[in-house]
């Protein structure tokens, strides 16, 4: 791929601080960048860009006195990724049903689908115009996988499981699996049935490795636009927000309900059969442990206002030099008293 900057800045709306003739063949970041890449920067990284070997470098609008050929935009990390997605060559896949996968009985598949060697689609399944499964990818009885939908080698959708329009699903996801459910008597455990579903709505992505249990009555939710990391689990009869960003190794536990607009970062973790309102962030590592409140940017464990955390960090690293100031008070004291 060559673009001069001129063509670039027509793509992404981006005012051009320099030669527009500049033809660049490659995206890449800071450190990467040769002389004839694009690259970008925000704060605090603006400085290291001024000595970088771009031929050019998209900034923020009302950086000044830049002292090489810059493209201004709004967002440059928004822009940049439309970019990637104009520079990376697009796959060619042929839009077929492969003789080497399986397609069970009543299956109903759309216009246009691509289905790879080994592929299963089991009996009475819904494959939507334009879907994509790679080879290994096992769709259970009656699921259905919406329009425009990808989904990555050896990732399973059970049966009755109901994936959205233009999705994503990495390799080694599970939707559908069973939830984590028992009875215990005279300390035998006894796998309770679990016999709902997950209903995955439209351009959801999904990390490899994730683990989204069905229901064991119901549905388990995730919301439109929610974006899940590699390697999380979300537990039966969860309901996941719509715009959600979930880190991986996150773990949510069963019948939790997840506003809109959340972000978990990695390896947090909560109890099971609590609400967590909306438009709320919470820092890797928090551990949740009851109702939250709408709005709030908390971390720790147990979960606590990410101020409040940050303080008691800084006075723990102080704790050995507290403890001994302590222990000579408390000698002057003695002796005092003495």
């Amino acid at each position: 791929m060559k673009k001069t900057l001129q063509e670039i800045a027509e793509i992404i709306g981006a005012r051009i601080a320099g030669d527009g003739a500049i033809e660049i063949t490659g995206l890449d970041n800071i450190a990467g960048a040769g002389e004839h890449d694009l690259t970008f920067a925000v704060e605090p990284h603006i400085e290291e860009a001024k000595s970088c070997k771009a031929a050019a470098v998209m900034l923020p609008e009302g950086i000044e006195d830049f002292p090489k050929t810059a493209l201004y935009v709004q967002d440059p990390r928004a822009a940049f990724a439309r970019l990637l997605e104009a520079f990376t060559p697009k796959l060619e896949r042929p839009q077929e049903v492969s003789d080497k996968a399986y397609i069970g009985k009543d299956v109903r598949l759309g216009k246009n689908v691509t289905i790879m060697p080994f592929a299963v689609v089991d009996d009475h399944a819904v494959i939507g115009d334009h879907a994509v499964l790679y080879p290994h990818t096992y769709i259970g009885q009656y699921a259905e996988i919406g329009e425009d939908t990808v989904i990555y080698s050896s990732a399973t959708v059970r049966e009755y499981c109901r994936i959205g329009k233009r999705c994503v699903i990495h390799s080694s996801a599970v939707i559908g699996s069973d939830g984590f459910g028992f009875t215990t008597k005279d300390g035998v455990h006894t796998k309770v049935p679990q016999v709902g579903v997950v209903v995955v709505e439209d351009d959801v992505e999904i990390g490899a490795h994730d683990g989204i249990d069905r229901a064991a009555m119901g549905a388990t939710v995730i919301g439109k636009g929610t974006k899940i990391d590699n390697l999380v689990h979300i537990g039966h009869n969860c309901k996941i927000g719509a715009n959600c960003l979930i880190v991986a190794q996150t773990g949510i536990s069963g019948s939790t309900t997840v506003g809109h607009n959340v972000t978990f970062g990695g390896q947090t973790g909560t109890v099971g059969h609590i609400n967590i309102g909306a438009n709320s962030v919470y820092a890797g590592r928090a551990g949740i442990i009851g109702d939250m409140p709408e709005g709030v940017f908390c971390a720790g464990f147990p979960v606590q206002p990410h101020a409040e955390w940050l303080r008691m960090q800084a006075l723990m690293k102080r704790l050995p030099e507290m403890n001994k100031k302590i222990k000579q008070l408390e000698k002057k004291l003695a002796k005092y008293e003495g």
